[in-house]
């Protein structure tokens, strides 16, 4: 028989031959397969289809078996019969084999076999296994309807194939924040169910929040009493004057629902790792127990988002209520990790704490740093003493990390680049590419969310190992996650809007080998999990219509939009009167030819999917301009390079640069964040002139962390105010050849920061640099 294995979406020859994109096509697997060999011939599955066990009266194996009857019969209408008899590769019959054979992969390793007569998973531990029937699972086709054979029974067609696999990372995780928003038992094992289903092994459960604590703790009943709930909500995004809703909210799991929750997830080899923050995020522990601040309070549980300033003291005392707690959770918990976050302490508290300093003295510690270094160190200690091991975001890096401690890199990557390179354990998170709580689309036509931009293509485009890294350095990093903070997310819906299709993304990031990964692959048998998801009640995001990312200026009359449906089978329904879309707005079939004045046009479009379902609004501006003169200037007037002002200290937007006092001046070649004296609450402002070598349109792409303002003359070409993630937002404005004055204004607050600006005249491929037009006038002294 002819054979063909291919690596992935690359096509790459392994052996024979190389697999061809009809062969690929048989297998929308999500995350794809380590090795995958395409053979002719299909096994039918039936209602006859039966499962047999290696060994019948293994009861882990008996319950692997149940799990894959009750798979597939969503798919069957009743479930498969579990044979009484071992597995000898009887027909029309799948077989759950556990192999002693010391060559074989250990762990999460499985093999697959299908032939017309049998499949054959086979693996030396029960978790492959597993991954192995979610495999199966979706080979089972969904992207055509059954058919009777000929006896009339209905019967699904498996293409046949040899499937060797394994994941690339030990650690594939997703993260859910219930401390701002509770969610239901019942949607705590179906958001399980689907980390399952996609070979993710971890679930990271943050229970303890400023907003509500969300365990129940024996020894400490008050904080599920008092500490579990709120008197009203932050109203939108309403800081200063706060507007809250007036609505009284909370909740908390009792323990029995714990423990019903982290059986469920075992049962599906997925490890909860509760996370009880320390020494910050603890306003909902102070409320009940206020005693362990250092200030006398009353404290009440937080009602709106952030950080605040009020957090444990480091007493003796604190540290008995801490170990009490711990030992509960780990009662509850079987895992080996505990997360105590140790994000965002502020020391405010701590600087004025008598019993803080004297800590500090007794200890001979440096300063408040070093004692959140301490705070951590005794925590990891007890957590040792039980067994555990300690992890926390990369805040605990600061002032010494503990000695066996495990980091979360959320700030960037240079957190866990460092723990790496200090022989730590790391878990690489960062808010560019795995926050799904950022937005996926225009915030104008998404729900509201609390800013960045994480599209699909940028969770897929995710390196999680560092090339700063040596080959010994890389192997601490265990593997990536993706993080679900739920201020702004309410409902369970809104929720699988945001973790959905990312977490897809997500799986074939934490699975795949980089070198096999290829995001037109992926999105060709994405269209199948759509349907998928679908029939699961999974509200994902339906991807947003192409062709309207950016506005548009031109300098014709007429201009043509063609546009474009990610989901297969969804049409686009379009306006260009402002209005939103619907299901009976003008079918689009083909590119819009509109005419165009100063005025413009604005084209709006949706996709609906087969179910009725709509993705968010897309929409871009159309309009004809004129170019703008530049200003007269003598070259030989002129140097290379922008002048900037350089402050510190805290902004919340550009505006606030006017009539601050520069820490410094100077002049810089290019517009970026390198060189200056710190990273945290600083403020740049950039001036000078553009030397544009052609009279045309050009578009600037300028990304920030936190807000930017670009400016070329007296129009405002970008306007990227406000506290947000590293994002990028472009603009276009029409030059006449010369120089134009510009000017760039921009802040930053908590946290790696990010500025950078590129420019592409109409019609070029990519952006370039604009050092290269960057010009001042020389001083009058000089």
């Amino acid at each position: 028989m002819a054979k063909t294995i291919c690596r992935v979406a690359g096509f790459v020859v392994v052996v024979l031959s190389a697999c061809t994109r009809d062969d690929v096509s048989r297998y929308h697997l999500i995350p794809f397969p380590e090795y995958i060999s395409s053979r002719a011939g299909t096994f039918v599955l039936s209602a006859a289809t039966a499962i047999a066990l290696s060994d019948p009266a293994d009861g882990e194996l008996q319950s692997l078996g149940a799990f894959g009857a009750d798979v597939l019969a969503g798919t069957l209408g009743s479930a498969p019969d579990i044979a009484a008899e071992p597995f000898s590769g009887q027909s029309n019959t799948i077989g759950l084999v556990l192999v002693t054979d010391p060559r074989a992969a250990s762990g999460e390793r499985y093999q697959l076999r299908v032939t017309e007569e049998t499949i054959t998973i086979s693996a030396s531990e029960p978790s492959g296994l597993f991954y192995g029937l979610q495999t199966l699972r979706q080979l089972v086709p969904h992207h055509i309807a059954p058919s009777p054979d000929g006896d009339g029974e209905t019967v699904w067609p498996i293409p046949a194939v040899e499937i060797d696999d394994g994941p690339r990372f030990t650690y594939r995780g997703m993260h859910l924040d219930v401390g701002r928003h509770l969610f239901p038992v019942d949607f705590i094992k179906k958001y399980i169910d689907l980390l399952a289903m996609y070979k993710m092994n971890t679930f990271h459960w943050h229970l303890t929040e400023d907003q509500g604590w969300r365990i129940e703790i024996q020894k400490y009943p008050r904080l599920a009493e008092v500490g579990a709930f709120r008197r009203e909500t932050i109203l939108e995004k309403n800081f200063n004057p706060f507007i809250g809703d007036g609505i009284p909210y909370g909740g908390f799991y009792t323990q029995d629902e714990v423990r019903e929750i982290v059986a469920y997830a075992r049962a599906r080899y997925v490890t909860v790792i509760p996370e009880i923050e320390m020494p910050g995020h603890s306003l909902g522990a102070l409320a009940a127990y206020p005693e362990f601040a250092c200030t006398e309070g009353p404290f009440n549980v937080a009602t709106r988002w952030g950080v605040h300033p009020d957090i444990y003291c480091p007493t003796e005392e604190t540290f008995a209520f801490l170990e009490d707690v711990l030992t509960e959770v780990m009662d509850l918990f079987p895992s080996r990790y505990i997360h105590i976050g140790g994000d965002e302490a502020p020391k405010t508290r701590w600087e004025a704490s008598p019993v803080a300093q004297t800590v500090i003295r007794r200890e001979g510690l440096a300063d408040e740093h070093e004692l959140q270094s301490y705070f951590i160190r005794r925590i990891e200690r007890f957590l040792l003493s039980h067994d555990r091991r300690l992890i926390g975001w990369d805040e605990i890096l600061e002032g010494g990390l503990a000695p066996e401690a495990t980091v979360m890199s959320w700030r960037g990557m240079s957190g866990g680049i460092a723990a790496a390179k200090q022989g730590h354990d790391v878990i690489m998170t960062p808010t560019s590419h795995m926050y799904f709580d950022y937005y996926q689309g225009d915030p104008e036509h998404e729900p509201l969310a609390i800013g960045g931009y994480t599209p699909l293509d940028k969770v897929y485009g995710f390196e999680p190992v560092p090339e700063e890294l040596t080959d010994e350095e890389a192997t601490h990093i265990l593997g990536t996650q993706a993080n679900l903070w739920t201020e702004y997310i309410k409902t369970t819906g809104y929720l699988e809007y945001m973790a959905y299709p990312r977490a897809l993304a997500l799986a074939e990031v934490a699975w795949t080998d980089r070198r096999w990964r290829d995001w037109e692959s992926f999105t060709t048998r994405l269209q199948t999990h759509y349907r998928r998801l679908s029939d699961l009640a999974v509200n994902y995001r339906i991807p947003h219509v192409e062709g309207l990312d950016a506005d548009v200026m031109t300098l014709a009359d007429r201009v043509v939009v063609p546009l474009r449906a990610s989901m297969a089978g969804a049409e686009i329904r379009y306006t260009t009167d402002g209005s939103d879309p619907t299901s009976t707005s003008p079918l689009y079939q083909g590119p819009l030819d509109l005419p165009v004045d100063e005025a413009g046009v604005t084209v709006t479009a949706r996709a609906f999917g087969a179910d009725g379902r709509s993705s968010a609004a897309a929409a871009a501006h159309f309009h004809q301009t004129v170019l703008r003169p530049p200003v007269a200037l003598d070259a030989p007037d002129l140097e290379r390079g922008a002048r900037f002002a350089y402050y510190e200290d805290q902004f919340s937007t550009v505006d606030g640069l006017s009539g601050a006092t520069p820490a410094r001046e100077g002049v810089v070649s290019g517009i970026e964040l390198s060189g200056f004296e710190r990273e945290e609450f600083i403020g740049l402002s950039f001036a000078g002139h553009l030397r544009v070598p052609a009279s045309d349109i050009y578009t600037f792409y300028l990304t920030s962390d936190d807000g930017s303002r670009l400016t070329i003359g007296d129009t405002v070409v970008i306007d990227h105010d406000g506290s947000h993630g590293a994002t990028e937002r472009t603009g276009a404005v029409a030059l006449e050849a010369g120089y134009h004055p510009i000017n760039i204004r921009f802040f930053h607050g908590r946290g790696p920061g990010a500025l950078h600006l590129t420019v592409r005249r109409d019609g070029d491929a990519r952006p370039a640099s604009i050092k290269a037009w960057l010009f001042h006038e020389r001083l009058q002294s000089r």
